[in-house]
């Protein structure tokens, strides 16, 4: 009976994790790679789009993509004249709670106004949000309940950005990381129980012009000819911008890299010491969105507006120090907001800023382009993406989303449809794939559509 009641156990335990392996509980998924680990999808959608399984209502204004995690589904929004964070059921969308954070922000900016953007990030029994004025928030799972609570300008001199604070944060071990763009603290680390700094980073503006490579701590080559002030536009120093950050490790040490205002950069995971930056993919006007891509010792990272972005290859010292030297830089990737995936050696993504664009594929080490769809595609066509099954899900800005076949010898498209109900607002949540359902954020609604194969 003991025999049997712990084999019985070790099935459920089993079945258990086996039911959450396809859990999306943070921005970009589990890896902040854009990459779901559900299969048995389907390969086609009927005309008119997958089943639509439910529809949840009246969430609040905001650009904020969902996080799942056992059977629950998170996300922000701006209710009437309060910030909020909500849980609703993974089973059919009913609202489980909801949690003011605090009066909405009030940003002066038109575009992306109407609410937060940060995918809220689940660790265990709790859940961490940064709104769009800078409030950094740990919440019970259960319930909402607020544990603690910070202000990044009050707390840490941080400057908003023109378009807000819109970075999800990124829990590693204990630590709570997120991008304040204060003088003295770029980064932080936040002890994730407690909201208490661990450290803080202060990335340094050269005074330099712009350099033709990239540079290491050095200080060789410098930003953007000594910009200072604000973040996200019209200048930034070392300021927030609106990317995500994310932890890689290299020759022994644990980093982590950001896109900020001005450059791409990597900080010391341990106690936040700056060790290389790399300017190319930080747009002159300090709009850089994208999560950079990291892989075998070298980052990837993109911006709009002219930018484009490259590859650099980092190396360590026989010191310590790290450099990050360029491979190549181009413009034939110009990623906005809707994020990039590398697959087999590839990248995909949206190139183009305002002016339209649409999707690419680009080889990784080489920047080969393999083909550009932007000759094929209309003014809103360029969108966001996540990978799924082998399949990358493509949202276009005007609400379109596809079903697309990765590969670099061409252009496959397997299936599109039109999500109902669209508003007039350009269509910036990512989509989600998660337990085998595809999840739509329009800023009041969330579409869930089942896409398993029967």
């Amino acid at each position: 009976m003991k025999v049997r009641g712990t084999v019985a156990a070790v099935v459920l335990m089993v079945v258990a994790c086996s039911s959450m392996a396809a859990d999306w509980p943070q921005w970009q998924g589990v890896n902040r790679d854009g990459k779901s680990a559900d299969t048995g999808l389907l390969k086609e959608w009927p005309e008119g789009g997958p089943p639509l399984a439910w529809r949840a209502d009246n969430l609040g204004g905001g650009d904020s993509a969902p996080s799942i995690a056992a059977g629950r589904i998170y996300g922000m929004g701006n209710r009437g004249e309060e910030e909020v964070v909500w849980a609703l059921s993974e089973k059919d969308g009913s609202e489980i709670w909801v949690m003011p954070l605090g009066p909405a922000y009030n940003q002066r900016a038109s575009q992306g106004k109407e609410g937060p953007a940060c995918t809220p990030t689940v660790d265990g029994d709790r859940l961490y949000v940064e709104g769009l004025g800078g409030n950094v928030a740990c919440l019970q799972v259960k319930d909402g309940k607020i544990i603690w609570q910070i202000s990044m300008t009050e707390k840490f001199g941080g400057r908003a950005p023109m378009w807000s604070y819109r970075e999800s944060p990124l829990i590693d071990g204990d630590k709570l990381i997120v991008t304040p763009g204060g003088p003295d603290a770029t980064l932080v680390a936040l002890n994730k129980l407690t909201g208490e700094t661990i450290w803080k980073a202060k990335v340094p503006v050269p005074d330099s012009p712009p350099a033709d490579t990239a540079n290491s701590n050095s200080g060789r080559g410098g930003g953007r000819g000594g910009r200072g002030g604000r973040g996200g536009f019209g200048g930034g120093g070392s300021g927030a911008a609106y990317a995500s950050v994310i932890a890689i490790d290299f020759e022994g040490q644990r980093q982590y890299v950001q896109l900020i205002s001005n450059a791409l950069i990597g900080v010391a995971a341990s106690d936040g010491k700056f060790l290389w930056r790399y300017d190319k993919p930080a747009n002159r006007m300090g709009i850089n969105c994208t999560t950079p891509i990291y892989h075998d010792g070298m980052v990837f990272a993109s911006s709009a507006y002219g930018a484009g972005g490259g590859l650099v290859k980092l190396s360590k010292d026989a010191d310590g120090s790290v450099k990050a030297e360029e491979v190549y830089a181009t413009t034939d990737m110009q990623n906005h907001h809707g994020g990039i995936i590398l697959l087999d050696g590839y990248l995909y993504g949206a190139t183009g800023g305002n002016e339209g664009g649409a999707l690419a594929c680009l080889e990784f080490r080489t920047g080969k382009v393999m083909w550009d769809q932007r000759e094929n595609a209309g003014r809103r066509a360029k969108g966001s993406l996540a990978l799924a099954d082998g399949l990358l899900y493509y949202r276009m800005e005007d609400g379109t989303i596809l079903l697309i076949e990765p590969s670099p010898k061409q252009y496959i498209e397997r299936s599109r449809f039109e999500q109902p109900d669209r508003t007039k607002l350009p269509a910036w949540s990512h989509p989600i794939i998660a337990n085998g359902k595809l999840y739509i954020r329009d800023q009041e609604v969330l579409f869930c559509y089942d896409i398993k194969t029967k």
